[in-house]
């Protein structure tokens, strides 16, 4: 079964314009730069992918497409959560068919309320139960409103073709609770850049990490120096890459993303609307904050 461990950059989708289609021209120009650095693999349809201003056949083509850039150089996940179990799980099966390794699936969240734990729980069994690939488990509290309980984790680690989650709540404590309570050999990745040290060394194995897309030879370093035990460089290469992961994230979010990917060679583009692109004396602060930290400017 596919191991899910590593460094994976969750990338954006260009556009030909704010209301044009996907610019696959511009999506395999970007894959020429990825899969020449030492990322692990890429997320296909996370939330930088802009995943919800996209339709059904829209993520369908994406996903297909990005398995044929990858070349079989970098590993796939593809994000597959939808608003309902059945289109969830026919994205599960077109992925697989694809060629993705692995899905990445979202709690619905338009019905917030209704989604307590029994429901949700019963929602990863169904989808796991019927998808022909390892189902990631995707907590991102900050846009669903929901938060996956490190319990509810735990339990659903025993599940068959539950391989592991994603956690980008930026709860330290709540990830080193699933870590000690979860089934053996299941992942725990960060969100982040801004924590993926602790998760390590917490015993999470790996992440999956916007800063990835602009800077993944930096954060495949990270996980690199941790794991040969240099932990006095890793800990300074972690503090470098604080403030532009911020600068990408929760500062300027995913228009900010695709002005720094733009600012090294790499086509961002505009993101979809109603997303407004970020403003150009932004612009100004992402450069200087990346050139602080070190990263290759165009």
């Amino acid at each position: 079964m596919f191991q899910l461990k590593g460094v994976y950059a969750p990338i954006p989708t260009p556009f030909t314009d704010a209301f044009g289609p996907i610019d696959y021209s511009a999506l395999e120009e970007n894959f020429a730069f990825w899969n020449g650095s030492r990322l692990t693999g890429i997320v296909v349809m996370g939330s930088n992918g802009e995943f919800d201003a996209l339709d059904f056949e829209e993520r369908k083509e994406i996903i297909t497409q990005c398995c044929r850039f990858a070349e079989g150089k970098k590993s796939i996940i593809a994000g597959c959560g939808c608003e309902n179990t059945r289109d969830t799980i026919k994205l599960c099966e077109h992925a697989a068919k694809a060629g993705a390794d692995a899905a990445l699936v979202i709690s619905p969240n338009y019905y917030k309320k209704l989604m307590d734990e029994k429901t949700n729980e019963q929602f990863y069994k169904d989808v796991a139960d019927a998808s022909p690939i390892p189902v990631i488990l995707y907590n991102m509290p900050g846009n669903s409103g929901i938060n996956l309980s490190s319990a509810l984790d735990a339990r659903l680690s025993q599940y068959p073709n539950i391989i592991g989650v994603k956690d980008s709540g930026g709860n330290i404590v709540q990830i080193s609770e699933i870590i000690r309570d979860a089934k053996e050999g299941f992942s725990v990745f960060a969100g982040s850049a801004s924590f993926l040290l602790t998760t390590l060394v917490m015993g999470g194995k790996g992440g999956t990490l916007a800063l990835a897309n602009v800077m993944p030879n930096e954060c495949a370093e990270l996980y690199d120096l941790y794991m040969a035990g240099k932990m006095e460089e890793a800990v300074k290469l972690q503090l470098r890459l604080i403030a532009p992961n911020a600068a990408i994230t929760t500062r300027f979010g995913i228009p900010g993303l695709k002005a720094a990917m733009e600012l090294i060679g790499l086509k961002g583009g505009l993101p979809r609307r109603p997303m407004l692109p970020t403003a150009q004396e932004n612009v100004a602060v992402i450069r200087d904050i990346f050139e602080k930290a070190g990263a290759k400017l165009a």
